[in-house]
């Protein structure tokens, strides 16, 4: 395909294409989990986005010669990340497209040219505005179910990319395990020294703990602290923290969210789990309207799925080695078998982060999905 056209999604019509283009690219696919069409325009809505603060996001939509919409990408400036890591990157990020090298290579080049016009220097995608919304693209695994938060695509977006000069920056990988019927021996045996030795104590939060007594913030507080060395990362402000509270925090099953208190009752961990809602998406078909909210209650309510997702795991760095994590399973284990969850995946972790990725070891975990970040100089 030789005449392509890039435009801006700068109108209504324009921003229906790019968030239902989705619908034809994917509409075979029996492991795609579509993200809510209102989430998606949330993302580009000052009023939603909290983090439009200190980033700028423009939206591209490519057309063929019949106007058509054959793919889309969003340019990304985060101000922040920028600064703390002293550089100058565009991200690119909500990238689709058909299987034809001038509609990728016509995406690509058209926010490495807006990212010039900003002053940046390297470009790197896809990621988003905040490290904990999608980002990687998958290059292993494709025929396995995604996840509603994670990035699903098909095998030859990866072809494209290295074919147009991008090189991996980094990559995160997932962990899956079978849950087991008791809790392992180990973690027993390290959680009762970690209670003794450290006075460290499992609490379960409730609504009232978290809006009133102020957990919501501490959670997040220990959030920041736990993953701001790592890749990319930019700490969440206050207004992004009671974002997430107010839009996440009422479809958590409370019992699937471990914190872990010492003696003070200082928060030094948290485990955010919650029930998959991945066949519930799909259903949905992105769309809470008008049938789509009745999946996605069922499965927060009534019939969960067999699988639980482990979304973030965060340990204070003082307290790394101290038995957290044994703590954190010693208590989900005998709740995800009482709830019925057979087996349970990780969110992407970055490969390199040997000591996160070991604490699964006595589960006997597999490695899955595969994801990258790639990068090229402007």
């Amino acid at each position: 395909m030789k005449h392509v056209i890039v435009k801006k999604a700068d109108t209504k019509h324009r921003m229906n294409d790019f968030v239902r283009l989705t619908d034809m690219l994917y509409a075979d696919s029996p492991y795609y989990v579509p993200d809510l069409e209102m989430d998606t325009r949330d993302a580009f809505n000052p009023a939603k986005n909290m983090g439009l603060e200190y980033s700028i996001i423009q939206p591209f939509v490519a057309y063929d010669e019949s106007d058509k919409p054959v793919g889309r990408i969003a340019g990304i400036i985060n101000s922040h990340a920028n600064q703390k890591w002293s550089t100058k990157n565009v991200r690119f990020g909500f990238i689709e497209f058909i299987d034809d090298m001038d509609v990728s290579k016509a995406l690509l080049e058209t926010v490495e040219q807006w990212g010039r016009e900003q002053g940046m220097t390297h470009i790197q995608g896809p990621m988003s505005i905040l490290d904990f919304e999608k980002e990687g693209m998958l290059v292993e695994d494709f025929d396995q179910m995604g996840s509603m938060i994670t990035i699903y695509n098909p095998p030859y977006y990866p072809k494209h990319l290295e074919a147009l000069g991008y090189q991996k920056e980094v990559d995160w990988v997932q962990i899956r395990i079978d849950v087991p019927p008791t809790v392992p021996d180990k973690y027993e045996r390290v959680a009762s020294l970690s209670k003794e030795m450290f006075g460290l104590k499992v609490r379960k939060l409730t609504d009232e703990d978290i809006f009133k007594r102020g957990y919501g913030k501490k959670v997040f507080d220990l959030l920041n602290l736990a993953y701001s060395p790592l890749f990319g990362y930019t700490e969440l402000t206050d207004k992004q923290i009671d974002s997430f509270l107010k839009h996440y925090v009422p479809l958590m099953d409370k019992c699937m969210l471990p914190v872990i208190e010492n003696e003070e009752g200082q928060v030094v961990g948290v485990a955010i789990t919650m029930g998959s809602l991945s066949y519930a998406l799909r259903k949905s078909h992105g769309r809470l309207f008008p049938t789509g909210w009745y999946h996605l209650v069922r499965a927060l309510k009534w019939k969960h799925e067999d699988k639980a997702e482990l979304l973030l795991v965060a340990v204070h760095p003082d307290y790394q080695g101290f038995g957290v994590n044994a703590l954190f399973f010693a208590d989900l284990i005998p709740v995800y078998n009482k709830l019925g969850y057979r087996w349970a995946e990780t969110g992407p972790q970055l490969e390199s982060n040997v000591r996160e990725l070991s604490q699964w070891k006595p589960l006997n975990p597999s490695i899955v999905k595969r994801r990258r970040c790639y990068k090229k100089d402007l």
